[in-house]
């Protein structure tokens, strides 16, 4: 058992594919994706016996592969009154005596039926454990008789990692002095509450209270005034006349 810095300098080449590949798929994920880059891998039937992949970028168990443009790969007819299913894969290929890596786009060919057609097989084992041949499946290629059907997309695209913070609900919270009268106190203005959220109060959104004043032993709850619209904290039990350091939190609905 060696450790090995992998992105230090070590005095002779030291970097492999593995490490690169390692480090990658511990980031994307060990599956097999598409990235939000150029076309997004889609395609087309450009005839009965082409499919056309546009340009786009995949990660296979780490390995990043590019398609610079369309790239295409030749279909077998189809044959009269008999349906068949071919997937279209992008294939990873490893030559175990030189070591050289590469990868291409391969259409394997299902068997012709008169039934329901079936997906061929394909390579699954994972590059990370050292296989020689994996296939990511790109599109199914249905076929009936000699008709070429929709194409159906087997592959998922990855959110670019903004898009994915984008996508979570942020908490905003804050503190704030409250006066109660009787049980109620107002917290939180309209005007307060659209510099924290970007908008007035929806029903939909939650908004939590916690007294942090030393010595305050109650709970509250939030509602909203909707005449006045204002947010305003309830104390739960026994009401006190008092003036508290209120902390809240507001969670907006998306």
């Amino acid at each position: 058992m060696t450790v090995e810095l992998i992105t230090g300098y070590a005095g002779t080449p030291h970097i492999g594919s593995a490490d690169i590949g390692a480090f990658q798929a511990g980031i994307v994920g060990p599956g097999d994706y598409a990235l939000a880059t150029g076309n997004q891998l889609k395609a087309t039937m450009s005839n009965a016996n082409t499919i056309a992949v546009q340009s786009g970028d995949a990660v296979l168990n780490g390995r990043h592969v590019h398609l610079t443009g369309t790239t295409t790969a030749t279909v077998q007819s189809g044959t009269q009154g008999q349906k068949r299913n071919d997937l279209a894969v992008l294939r990873y290929t490893k030559n175990t005596t030189t070591g050289v890596e590469t990868c291409s786009i391969v259409v394997l060919k299902g068997t012709p039926t008169t039934g329901a057609p079936t997906d061929p097989a394909h390579t699954t084992g994972s590059i990370l454990d050292g296989v020689a041949t994996h296939d990511m499946p790109l599109y199914r290629i249905p076929l009936d008789g000699i008709t070429v059907g929709t194409l159906v997309p087997l592959f998922n695209v990855l959110k670019p990692m903004k898009d994915v913070w984008d996508s979570l609900t942020p908490i905003r919270s804050g503190k704030k002095t409250a006066t109660f009268t009787g049980n109620v106190a107002d917290v939180l203005s309209d005007a307060e509450y659209r510099a924290l959220v970007g908008r007035s109060y929806t029903g939909c959104d939650v908004v939590v209270f916690t007294p942090v004043t030393t010595g305050v032993n109650t709970a509250l709850v939030a509602c909203y005034d909707v005449p006045h619209r204002i947010v305003r904290a309830i104390q739960v039990g026994t009401p006190q006349n008092i003036t508290m350091d209120v902390r809240f939190a507001v969670i907006p609905a998306v």
